[in-house]
């Protein structure tokens, strides 16, 4: 599905995604990314929920912003409050979803003007 932007902008948004990928700013995204509207962590550790440790969420707490979208693949799967625990320590809102609803709400949460960040969890990485 393809995402329409108003115009032009500097922040990172996302332009379009489908089964296994995101495209943002028109630059397509295979791998677990971590998006936020100034900064994109390419390449994310975890691929998977399953995969997915506190370790791999803790360095997002020094990342400054309210509430955190986990997209979990092409399904919705919480992960266990364990690996949760860095965010709620940090008092960081958490939302999980499927990756096409965490891009469609990271959308909407940026025109808001929310510190908002997308980290989305998109199956093993190729070799």
């Amino acid at each position: 599905m393809k995402l329409h932007l108003e115009g032009p902008t500097t922040q990172n948004r996302f332009s379009g995604y489908g089964p296994g990928y995101v495209v943002v700013n028109g630059t397509r995204h295979e791998r677990s990314v971590v998006v936020l509207p100034e900064r994109l962590i390419a390449d994310w550790a975890p691929a998977s929920v399953d995969a997915l440790e506190a370790a791999h969420l803790a360095p997002l707490v020094a990342l400054d912003v309210e509430v955190l979208l986990l997209g979990t693949g092409a399904t919705s799967r919480f992960p266990s409050p364990e690996v949760l625990r860095p965010l709620v320590a940090a008092r960081i809102g958490v939302e999980v979803m499927d990756v096409h609803a965490a891009a469609r709400t990271y959308n909407i949460l940026l025109a808001e003007g929310r510190r908002v960040a997308a980290a989305l969890l998109l199956g093993a990485p190729s070799a």
